[in-house]
């Protein structure tokens, strides 16, 4: 992932520079100038980077502090910062430097690794905060804006441009490990973006860059802003947040095509934990998840978000579908703080 660190896979942390037009199906697609610069002047003081101390271990088993570079965005004038998991998750020591040039300690209050999405928390006033956007209403083929510090923090706060190359994409970060409902863009994401916002014409957050492909040219990744929004409003209110266990693991239809598996609607449950709470409510392997409380989810992030919304120890409704029709479950989530 994008973490400015040599220890990350080459999947996860190169990345290619693109201009600020971009083919797209033949069509160029110029960009609107003035509606770039505004945006940017919106959002660039509330980015930030985020360096961090880790400890790892090398070729011999013997502990090493690996110092990594990442981005973020502050979401409140409290202090709170969204940021990708890889760059701020399992840190020993973490830096916040803040646009006015001050740099301030910070500390993880959320994490979550499978979205790559974390919360950190520092102590500061006078803070430039960022407004987070509906990623429901992007459209493939509009502008989209990438701000972060690629190759540490030499490079800070740059920007970049291009469009919304496509919607709800799954990527393999390693080897049986894959990312679901992606925002896909062509906006040049570098080593030292992870974490940053992506943002549209409006200044609005829409994604946090997370990963980029590395075989081929302008092919970068976000995760939807939609997906972390719950927890950042609780987060922000009562200052922790446990995150939801649901005790399974599912897919969609776009990882399905993957598989040639054929999932029309919903989200397919391909294991269920034994003894965990959806199991104890009813739910198994095979089955397929319609909605949650009555919301219909037909994306893995559609259902983390509606979990999100719930939170840790609350009970939800699922409609879930199997060979011998439909019917409702109710399940009191697990979770436990970060």
């Amino acid at each position: 992932m994008g973490c400015s660190n040599s220890n990350l896979s080459a999947q996860q942390s190169r990345f290619e520079n693109q201009n600020n037009t971009s083919v797209h199906q033949g069509t160029t697609t110029s960009i609107t100038n003035t509606s770039i610069t505004a945006a940017a002047e919106q959002v660039t003081p509330a980015v930030v980077g985020i360096t961090t101390t880790r400890i790892e271990k090398d070729l011999y088993s013997q502990n090493q502090r690996v110092q990594g570079v990442g981005s973020g965005v502050i979401v409140d004038n409290k202090g709170y910062i969204l940021t990708n998991n890889h760059v701020a998750g399992n840190a020993e020591s973490l830096m916040v430097s803040l646009y006015d040039g001050r740099n301030v300690r910070g500390q993880a209050v959320w994490t979550d690794p499978v979205l790559d999405l974390a919360i950190v928390k520092i102590n500061a006033d006078n803070l430039k905060v960022a407004t987070l956007g509906d990623s429901k209403n992007i459209k493939v083929g509009q502008n989209a804006i990438a701000i972060g510090n690629p190759l540490g923090l030499t490079f800070q706060r740059t920007v970049t441009a291009g469009i919304i190359s496509a919607l709800n994409r799954t990527i393999e970060v390693e080897k049986g490990t894959f990312m679901e409902d992606l925002i896909q863009t062509d906006a040049s994401i570098n080593p030292g973006n992870s974490g940053g916002p992506l943002i549209n014409e409006r200044g609005e957050v829409v994604g946090i860059n997370t990963i980029k492909v590395t075989t081929a040219e302008g092919m970068g990744f976000a995760v939807p802003v939609n997906v972390v929004k719950p927890v950042v409003a609780k987060v922000v209110t009562g200052g922790n947040y446990g995150s939801p266990n649901i005790g399974l693991q599912a897919f969609d239809k776009e990882l399905g095509k993957i598989f040639d598996f054929v999932i029309d609607k919903g989200v397919y449950v391909y294991d269920c934990k034994d003894g965990g709470c959806s199991h104890n409510a009813g739910v198994r392997k095979g089955d397929t998840i319609l909605s949650v409380d009555g919301k219909a989810v037909n994306t893995v992030v559609e259902l983390k978000e509606a979990l999100n919304s719930a939170g840790a120890g609350k009970t939800v409704k699922l409609r879930v579908k199997n060979g011998d029709g439909e019917k409702d479950v109710h399940i009191t989530l697990d979770g436990m703080k970060k």
